[in-house]
């Protein structure tokens, strides 16, 4: 099911640059929302079931004077993606950036705990989802394509390099396949007027690790870290809009990582 809010009428502010973000109701992504608000973006601001936060998102975005497009979806399901791109069509959204953030994690366990639908849903919102997303983002922003060209990152994890044995393991190996496919896409729509790149956040103190049933961890995994804390979600969406932005403009194909060291 996919629905759509216009928090305001009429056409969106075409001097502005636009910006799709995946994800944003809690977290890095909303705190991608906020900051891009606060730098002019146009927003569209996706979210699967937070529907307060969500809306709490939109009202602080809207009172710093942009426009705020909200729009409800799976990104597990393909009928919900072309739903999300289309709503976005009919209104003129033109999408000028991608924060492709939006991801799950489950309870910790090992590997051989894992049912075959817990894998299954893993890898279909972590790396199915941002696929079709990002294809859906190319087909519309590519110069190939009659488009204006843009910028991409993908949001991974260092567990995509420390494999979260004990933890989360298919959680680690989505978000490694994510990062190859950052490479392999910034290969291919490099000379189309789009940049890809992937940030690898690491301990950050955020909402994903109460879902995942250790809503302390940050702060009890903070002496792993060699800067010895927690990141913020704000430390993570600085660097996020960094690559999105024209100073990043000889940066595509690079994973960066934001953890502290670790």
């Amino acid at each position: 099911m996919i629905s759509v809010v216009n928090s305001r009428k009429g056409v969106l502010k075409m001097n502005k640059k636009n910006i799709l973000i995946t994800g944003a109701s809690s977290g890095i992504g909303a705190a991608c929302a906020l900051l891009a608000a606060e730098r002019g973006y146009n927003l569209a601001i996706h979210y699967h079931s937070n529907s307060s936060g969500i809306k709490l998102i939109e009202k602080k975005c809207k009172e710093m004077g942009v426009s705020v497009q909200v729009l409800q979806g799976d990104l597990s399901d393909l009928n919900d993606i072309n739903g999300i791109f289309s709503t976005l069509d009919n209104c003129s959204f033109r999408i000028d950036a991608l924060i492709n953030n939006a991801g799950i994690v489950d309870k910790t366990a090992r590997l051989d705990e894992m049912s075959f639908e817990r894998l299954h849903r893993m890898f279909g919102v972590n790396l199915i989802g941002p696929i079709l997303v990002a294809k859906e983002t190319v087909l519309r922003m590519s110069k190939r394509y009659g488009g204006a060209g843009g910028a991409i990152v993908n949001v991974s994890s260092v567990a995509a390099r420390l494999g979260s044995g004990n933890q989360w393991v298919d959680y680690a190996a989505s978000k490694a396949a994510l990062d190859i496919v950052t490479k392999g896409l910034s290969d291919e729509v490099a000379n189309e007027g789009i940049r890809v790149n992937g940030v690898r956040p690491g301990i950050i103190d955020t909402e994903i690790h109460a879902k995942g049933g250790a809503p302390n961890r940050a702060i009890d995994s903070a002496p792993l870290v060699p800067i010895k804390r927690a990141g913020t979600a704000k430390e993570v969406a600085e660097a996020i809009l960094f690559l999105l932005s024209d100073e990043a403009s000889y940066i595509t194909g690079t994973n960066l990582d934001i953890s502290g060291g670790r």
